[in-house]
């Protein structure tokens, strides 16, 4: 239990007099939160919450914003204070924590990082061992995709001499560098996914889009998408971090009752149609990597999780030193949430 976490119980009864009562948004406190991607499927939760009206309904008027290229990523806004939550991987945690910067995981979205390896057509590469003396496409250098693609090739036998890197980003840019041959493979996720097979650029070689494939590729649950908070903010907005964390939970609960097509049909119509995706592929591909979600957890961090991305941490040269797992997230504001949702074992 981190240390900032222990005060949940004194801000749930205030909670649970805000639910089911109408309260002008002026009258909210406010919330920033940027996300690292927030049109990307493997960040929807946020945008789905928002949509829904469900941090208005738990007592936040939520303000989020969005990274883009070459701009300044959520992890590092919410550590400089630009904004109050970061709608990033919880792999940060640990990397933060390395830099003597205390950043809590307060929910756990995904457990999965919704990424799959795609590998340009004609290339016949099946295994991360067929892309030895290849490039490899990652969103940047030394990001989490990079630090996936060097875990997955490690167990494959490779060295990090046996192939390179290149960022190649996202979209347009990552489907350029597969068609112009400038990455043989490159890891990204959807809408791009459907967009470069639509385009038949490339084709899915290595699924870490499902709890299934992240089994095979990386030995247990990978939790990706999360919300991540510093410390010193969180140990003076109990209140705030309950009531996003109750919308996100409230939020998981309804994706458990509805279906990729339901979604699709709430979020902004130029997230689920655009020039990578049609609705319909949208609506395939969302329902493909549905198992991405923690719809069974509904936020509850997996219990072998932390130590998997811990693993490929240490296995990309990333830990220089003792990490305590235990401080870098808490589960207390889901199971407040849950309680309150009627969603407690």
């Amino acid at each position: 239990m981190h240390k900032y976490s222990i005060s949940v119980a004194a801000v749930f009864a205030a909670t649970l007099g805000m639910v089911g009562t109408a309260v002008a948004a002026d009258a909210l406190p406010k919330v920033t939160m940027m996300v690292g991607g927030i049109d990307k499927q493997i960040y929807l939760e946020y945008q789905l919450a928002q949509s829904l009206d469900l941090f208005k309904k738990y007592g936040v008027d939520m303000q989020l914003s969005t990274e883009t290229a070459g701009g300044v990523g959520a992890e590092d806004a919410v550590v400089s204070g630009q904004v109050d939550m970061a709608g990033a991987w919880y792999v940060h945690t640990i990397d933060f924590q390395q830099k003597g910067k205390d950043v809590i995981n307060i929910v756990q979205l995904a457990v999965a990082p919704g990424e799959r390896i795609m590998c340009a057509t004609g290339s016949n590469i099946k295994t991360p061992a067929d892309w030895k003396g290849k490039t490899v496409g990652v969103t940047d250098i030394g990001s989490g995709t990079d630090d996936l693609v060097s875990y997955v090739s490690s167990h494959a036998g490779l060295t990090p001499s046996d192939y390179s890197k290149v960022g190649a980003g996202a979209g347009q840019t990552m489907i350029a560098a597969l068609k112009f041959n400038k990455a043989a493979c490159g890891i990204t996720s959807q809408p791009t996914v459907n967009a470069i097979e639509k385009l038949k650029v490339g084709y899915s070689a290595i699924d870490l889009s499902t709890g299934a494939g992240v089994q095979k590729w990386l030995g247990g649950d990978y939790p990706a998408a999360g919300v991540l908070v510093r410390a010193d903010w969180l140990k003076t907005h109990q209140k705030e971090a309950q009531g996003v964390v109750n919308a996100l939970v409230a939020t998981l609960a309804w994706m458990k009752t509805h279906s990729p097509a339901d979604v699709a049909n709430v979020m902004p119509k130029d997230f689920v149609s655009n020039q990578l995706t049609s609705k319909a592929e949208y609506v395939a591909a969302l329902k493909a990597d549905w198992g991405q979600f923690n719809l069974e957890g509904l936020g509850t961090m997996p219990p072998n999780g932390p130590q998997t991305v811990y693993d490929i941490q240490k296995s990309a040269g990333k830990i220089t030193g003792k990490v305590d797992l235990a401080s870098t997230y808490t589960n207390d504001y889901v199971i407040a949430a849950k309680k309150l949702e009627g969603l407690a074992k």
